[in-house]
C-alpha cells in the first residue's frame, strides 16, 4: 500500500507539471503572434533609388592632352551637392580603371565632398596653364568650405574637398594634373550650368598645388574649361 505522503507528493507534481505545460503552451503562443504581427509589418516593396539620368563627362586623355565628351547614364540624387559628387566620383572612377586614358588612382573616393556656394565677385582668374614654379600656399587665414545652403538662382562655386591620399598617389607632372583639374571643372560646368567658378581644398585645408605642378590656391572658371569642338582645353 502506498503511503498517504507519497500519494500527496505525487498529485502535487502532476498538478505543477500541468500547470507548467500549459504556462509554456501560452508563451509559445504569444512568440508565435509576434513573429507573424512582425512579417505583416515588414516592408515588401524595394526602397526607391534615385532615377538614372544622362551627364556629360569630360574624360582626359594623356595620348593627345585633350578632353573628350563622353555621355553616360547614371542614378542621380536630387540634392545638387550629392549629385555634383556623384558625377565627379564617376569620372574618377573611369580614371581608376584599368587601361585608363588618363590613369589616376582613387576613384570615387577621391572626392570627400562637393560644396556649392554662391559665386565670389571679381576674385576668379582665367584658365591658364600653371607656372611651373608652384605657387606660394595660401595665407594662413584661408578658410576652408562650409555646408552653406545652395542658392536657387545666380552663379554658384564649386567647392571640391579632395582627399589627402588621392593627392599623394596622383602622377606629378604639369600635364597630368593640369589634365584633371580642368575635366573636374568641365564636367561639373556641363551637367551643373550654374557652376561657374570652381576651388580645391584637399583633407578640408587650402593646398598649394595637387602633385607639385597644377595650382590650387585659385579660382577656376569653369566655363573656360569646356574645350571648344576640336580644339584642346
Amino acid at each position: 500500500m502506498i503511503p498517504r505522503h507519497q500519494t500527496i507528493l505525487f498529485i502535487v507534481l502532476l498538478l505543477t507539471s500541468a500547470v507548467m505545460g500549459v504556462f509554456l503552451w501560452q508563451m509559445r503562443d504569444r512568440a508565435h503572434k509576434r513573429l507573424v504581427e512582425g512579417e505583416d509589418t515588414a516592408p515588401i516593396e524595394a526602397p526607391l533609388v534615385a532615377p538614372a539620368e544622362q551627364v556629360t563627362l569630360y574624360v582626359a586623355s594623356d595620348a593627345d592632352n585633350t578632353l573628350v565628351a563622353q555621355p553616360l547614364t547614371l542614378p542621380l540624387p536630387a540634392s545638387p551637392g550629392p549629385r555634383a559628387r556623384a558625377i565627379l566620383g564617376r569620372l574618377l572612377d573611369l580614371y581608376a580603371a584599368p587601361n585608363a586614358p588618363h590613369p589616376v588612382a582613387g576613384g570615387e573616393s577621391a572626392i570627400a565632398q562637393v560644396f556649392l556656394l554662391p559665386a565670389q565677385g571679381d576674385t576668379a582668374q582665367g584658365l591658364t596653364l600653371p607656372a611651373t614654379a608652384p605657387p606660394q600656399p595660401p595665407a594662413s587665414g584661408a578658410s576652408a568650405a562650409s555646408s552653406t545652403p545652395v542658392q536657387d538662382s545666380g552663379p554658384q562655386l564649386a567647392v571640391i574637398n579632395l582627399t589627402g591620399a588621392f593627392a599623394a598617389s596622383h602622377p606629378s607632372g604639369l600635364e597630368t594634373e593640369t589634365l584633371t583639374v580642368l575635366s573636374i571643372c568641365a564636367t561639373l560646368h556641363a551637367n551643373l550650368p550654374g557652376v561657374t567658378q570652381v576651388r580645391f581644398l584637399v583633407d578640408g585645408q587650402p593646398r598649394a598645388t595637387l602633385a607639385g605642378h597644377a595650382d590650387l590656391s585659385r579660382t577656376y572658371l569653369a566655363d573656360q574649361a569646356v574645350p571648344s569642338e576640336g580644339s584642346h582645353p
